[in-house]
């Protein structure tokens, strides 16, 4: 029996190559299988409590409530909603935007996501009913971020997200998902492609409902020169799972990662990435912070590839967890893969509780015991949140990190 019957698939419409490359993706999953904790991209997940066929009913449209600081300032706001349907968005000068469905590139527009070896890619592409393209033109510099809403409903909750930049092109795009107050299985895949000079940053921010399952992928392809700066947070949903991938594929190309979450109650975080260096002279940068309090658990693990032929490239990679009470949980894996000898790889990775020295230090000046506590947890994320330049998520991120330090029992 397929995993997502024919009457899912019709169901979606769109124009022929779209319906086509859905079922496409559809036969390849059936032949992939869901994904299970057995498989090592997916140690220590939840992945085997997913019961795919309760998220294929039709659901709810639903609107989320987003920050409004996050939409100060924008060149322009894409509004998602859970159907596809693309709110109107005027695009700055040099920008394009356009629905996945009437792109005049068609298919081509996608990556190879029917070939991947990832079932929830595959699955994603399954089921989506549409998405968005952002193309930015050779050499066009837009000043202003380009935010998109993605609002999460109930069931089911795909969508494509395909930003592409020019020779020697700079932009801003942060995408924010909101809603997913019911049950819903959101399943999100950003394809960046950067080209040679070019320089991107993207943020994503999930800001789900507790009940919500949020399976994200971001894959970027960086040229000759290029830059990508990336600033992922998870803040909400019950299992949040992220897998960033960048391949640095141009001689000089380079990549920032900085990527947060906070866990409480049953929360599950679970982030796994890789820094893909195949040209020579690549450079990749990637800090991690998280905490997790009550019981709730999170997942770190990454992959620092150097493939032959990435002479002279060089590779950072670092996570650090806050346990904030004794029955949260984290895990932290950090994997180097080298076929290259001139290369310079460091990784650090570490998991603990609030420093005691710290705390002793603060209280001695007069500071109580919680006021010191959530001061050097907001001290801990300050660090790399002060670092990430995408737009105004930065400063929203702290803030709902601030408001729910409130409630958060440390120790």
């Amino acid at each position: 029996m397929p995993l997502v019957s024919t009457d899912v698939l019709a169901s979606l419409g769109g124009p022929s190559w779209l319906v086509e490359r859905r079922a496409e993706a559809a036969a390849h999953l059936d032949v992939l299988g869901l994904p299970t904790s057995r498989d090592e991209v997916w140690r220590y997940s939840p992945i085997d409590d997913l019961e795919l066929e309760r998220y294929l009913e039709p659901g709810e449209s639903g609107d989320g409530i987003v920050p409004p600081a996050l939409l100060a300032g924008a060149g322009a706001v894409i509004e998602i909603r859970r159907d596809g349907a693309i709110g109107s968005a005027v695009a700055p000068a040099g920008v394009t935007i356009t629905a996945l469905s009437a792109h005049p590139e068609g298919a081509n527009v996608l990556n190879a996501a029917t070939s991947t070896s990832d079932p929830i890619v595959a699955l994603s592409m399954a089921t989506t009913p549409d998405g968005v393209v952002i193309d930015v033109e050779r050499g066009a510099m837009v000043t202003e971020p380009i935010v998109i809403v993605r609002h999460v409903g109930s069931g089911i909750a795909s969508g494509h997200t395909i930003v592409r930049l020019g020779e020697g092109a700079i932009a801003t795009v942060l995408e924010v998902h909101v809603g997913g107050d019911g049950e819903v299985l959101s399943l999100p895949v950003a394809e960046l492609f950067v080209a040679d000079g070019a320089n991107l940053s993207f943020g994503s921010v999930q800001l789900l409902g507790r009940s919500a399952w949020h399976l994200a992928t971001i894959n970027a392809i960086v040229g000759r020169d290029g830059a990508i700066n990336e600033l992922t947070a998870g803040l909400g949903a019950h299992y949040d799972r992220l897998r960033a991938d960048t391949v640095l594929a141009g001689q000089g190309a380079s990549s920032t990662l900085r990527s947060t979450y906070l866990g409480d109650g049953e929360q599950i975080h679970d982030l796994r990435t890789m820094q893909d260096h195949v040209a020579p002279r690549t450079i990749s940068n990637l800090l991690c912070k998280g905490a997790v309090a009550d019981t709730s658990r999170s997942v770190y693990t990454g992959l620092i590839r150097m493939r032959h032929g990435a002479v002279k490239s060089s590779a950072n990679q670092s996570n650090h967890n806050l346990v904030l009470s004794e029955t949260a949980h984290a895990d932290s894996v950090p994997n180097l893969d080298i076929s290259e000898n001139d290369v310079r790889c460091s990784h650090a990775s570490t998991v603990g509780p609030i420093d005691e020295d710290q705390r002793y230090y603060l209280e001695s000046r007069g500071i109580d015991r919680p006021a010191a506590e959530r001061l050097l947890v907001r001290g801990f994320f300050a660090d790399l949140l002060e670092r990430a330049d995408v737009g105004p998520a930065g400063p929203v991120i702290s803030a709902d990190i601030e408001r729910r330090l409130a409630g958060i029992e440390v120790g």
